[in-house]
């Protein structure tokens, strides 16, 4: 089998009602995929490739990687890698488009072999992943209302966990958010917030502190995404977790953040990162290092596919006879803001019962992707 073709597409969708948090609104929803193609007939979907990640998709990798045979995933990504290091472009969009395209490969294979990623990983430690509800954004008029509603709505659906936004308002607004917050939903529901790299280390410590007697379970992007010292500074200074890294692409950027102990939880991205091949990469030396990985996820139907697929093979952290989610179990963000996107690319988009997301069983991702809502949605 041979790859014979790269197609990207660049995804919007509308919102109702824009939403914010710490760098800004939108009053859309985005996503860049690419399909690859074989001359078995077999495709592949992938997320990442975005905006100009299109131009190093169509302007590097095609040339290079047209001919090869897409289940070659390692040696792939290598060549993938390569074409990018010497000018140092695998960060930012190189990284996002090396992810892109090896998620693809991936999808190939397991429709090529009837095995699901998971399965070409080495099977499952667990066939279903906790998942918390992101969601309670900055939108007009919200405040308190439209804010515990939603809250109470995460908790009458059986989530045992959500996330909310800080750093876009004054701090002692945002302090009292969260205080309504954890009064809405009582003391028995895990309770994240996530300032999206809004502080310098001296104003996230003083929030920190103050969120403190709220019960917030992880604090994180409390500073710069690249601010391994701000990381150690805030991570010394409070006594909730702290956690990050869904900006860093491959395992050099992680590096350091790792082995240096800037996170207690760490949070890659698979259309970030570098794809299925270096997200397992990330991850297991996260865990190595007893670093729990709890993904982070906002896109499409592709990367929740490709997150659950990776999530469901890691090993507890540290090994338990009966991992908790939270814990020493991964748990996995399940995005619930509006997205025609995230809903309309797949016939039966996931969802989750009491606070899992069962892992695909078909092949490759396990997924359908409708190309007609592809086109739709990229005109």
């Amino acid at each position: 089998m041979k790859i014979t073709g790269f197609e990207t597409f660049n995804l919007t969708s509308q919102l109702d009602r824009p939403f914010g948090w710490s760098q800004g609104w939108i009053d859309h929803r985005s996503v860049g995929i690419v399909k690859v193609t074989t001359d078995e007939g077999i495709i592949g979907w992938g997320e990442g490739s975005g905006g100009p990640a299109a131009t190093v998709v169509h302007d590097i990798f095609a040339p290079n990687l047209i001919g090869e045979d897409p289940t070659n995933r390692i040696g792939l990504w290598q060549k993938m890698f390569s074409l990018l290091y010497n000018a140092n472009l695998a960060g930012g969009l190189g990284g996002s488009a090396i992810s892109a395209v090896d998620s693809a490969l991936w999808d190939i294979t397991g429709k090529a072999t009837g095995l699901s990623v998971s399965e070409l990983l080495g099977g499952q430690i667990r066939d279903k992943i906790a998942v918390y509800a992101t969601g309670l954004y900055y939108t007009e008029g919200e405040f308190p209302t439209r804010l515990l509603e939603e809250a109470t709505g995460y908790v009458d659906a059986g989530f045992k966990g959500m996330k909310t936004k800080i750093g876009g308002l004054p701090m002692d607004e945002d302090i009292n958010r969260v205080a309504a917050l954890r009064h809405a939903i009582g003391p028995d529901i895990k309770l994240m917030v996530d300032a999206n790299q809004g502080y310098n280390a001296p104003s996230a410590i003083r929030i920190g502190q103050r969120l403190a007697e709220h019960d917030v379970l992880w604090f994180e992007e409390p500073v710069n995404a690249k601010d391994v010292e701000g990381y150690l500074q805030v991570k010394s200074a409070l006594p909730m977790a702290i956690s990050g890294g869904e900006n860093l692409r491959t395992r050099y950027e992680f590096n350091d953040f790792l082995t240096r102990r800037a996170y207690d939880i760490v949070q890659p991205d698979v259309i970030n990162v570098g794809g299925i091949t270096e997200m397992r990469n990330v991850a297991m030396m996260a865990n190595s290092l007893g670093i729990q990985v709890n993904p982070h996820v906002w896109g499409s139907p592709i990367m929740i596919a490709a997150t659950l697929h990776i999530a469901a093979t890691l090993p507890p952290c540290p090994p338990s006879h009966d991992p908790e989610p939270f814990v020493q179990e991964p748990v996995m963000e399940f995005d619930r803001t509006p997205s025609g996107i995230r809903d309309g690319l797949v016939a039966e988009p996931f969802d989750q019962v009491d606070g899992f997301v069962a892992v695909p069983t078909g092949p490759g991702l396990g997924i359908e992707i409708d190309e007609d809502a592809v086109r739709r949605l990229a005109s």
